[in-house]
């Protein structure tokens, strides 16, 4: 089961403020009036939420309209993005979205070629998914051989090295995709996995760097407009689990 933090966090920020409210109107005044000449207690519901609230309220907007911090839990994005991986996610540079039901209030940039971009796939509505913008609306991608075409050009690929892993070879490319250029992972003991798409209006097409090793548009198809969450921009700490150490080695930016 999913917990839907965004909801939760709303819902929390709602009844905190709104018993404060209630109080702050209603029964505040009234318990002054009742009461001696010592100050009225205040009911323990009150007192916790006129605590809350405010931390609550900052975490809200930080997180629903300027940046959030997601972890990395698969290889789907390997080399650029590591298992353990922590970044931080703009939140504004593709439009201001009222958290939960995701309504766009504010344009501001699209996504572009080469961003790396965290969304909601349309198998999994409600689970956050980290790919590449391979394609944008209108584009024309197609895999073939190995080679990437958009709109009929090939993306250039240099190869940096081939890593053997047991039954795997794995090539370690730098393409040049975007305003920069990025690393991927291929493993080239696999057949490739050859095909021609046309992105459709509103929609974008996502891959995963590990190309052999995600689960992305070429499976679940292409990711709606209103799904967008927002660009990844900077690692900020890499911890494998709770029984680690936190790492910092990696901290910087994202390409």
């Amino acid at each position: 089961m999913t917990i839907d933090f965004p909801l939760i966090l709303v819902l929390a920020v709602f009844f905190t403020g709104g018993v404060w409210l209630v109080d702050a109107l209603l029964l505040a005044p009234a318990r002054r009036r009742n009461a001696d000449d010592k100050p009225a207690a205040e009911p323990v519901l009150v007192e916790y939420s006129k605590s809350f609230f405010p931390v609550l309220f900052v975490v809200f907007v930080l997180r629903s309209f300027i940046v959030e911090p997601f972890q990395i839990p698969s290889s789907s994005m390997v080399p650029t993005l590591e298992v353990g991986d922590y970044i931080l996610v703009n939140k504004f540079t593709y439009g201001l979205r009222l958290p939960v039901v995701r309504t766009k209030v504010l344009d501001m940039n699209e996504p572009e070629r080469g961003d790396v971009m965290v969304f909601f796939p349309p198998h999994m509505n409600k689970t956050y998914y980290i790919k590449r913008v391979i394609g944008i609306p209108g584009d024309t991608v197609t895999h073939r051989n190995r080679r990437l075409y958009v709109n009929g050009e090939l993306v250039d690929t240099e190869s940096l090295a081939v890593i053997p892993e047991g039954r795997s070879r794995y090539q370690i490319s730098r393409a040049d995709f975007g305003d920069e250029g990025h690393l991927l992972q291929e493993d080239v003991s696999r057949p490739t996995r050859d095909f021609s798409v046309v992105v459709r209006p509103g929609h974008y097409f996502m891959m995963g760097d590990n190309r052999d090793n995600s689960s992305d548009s070429r499976v679940w198809g292409q990711v709606a407009e209103k799904d967008i969450v927002g660009k990844a921009f900077a690692v900020w700490m890499h911890w494998d689990s709770l029984f680690s150490v936190p790492s910092f080695s990696r901290v910087g930016r994202i390409r």
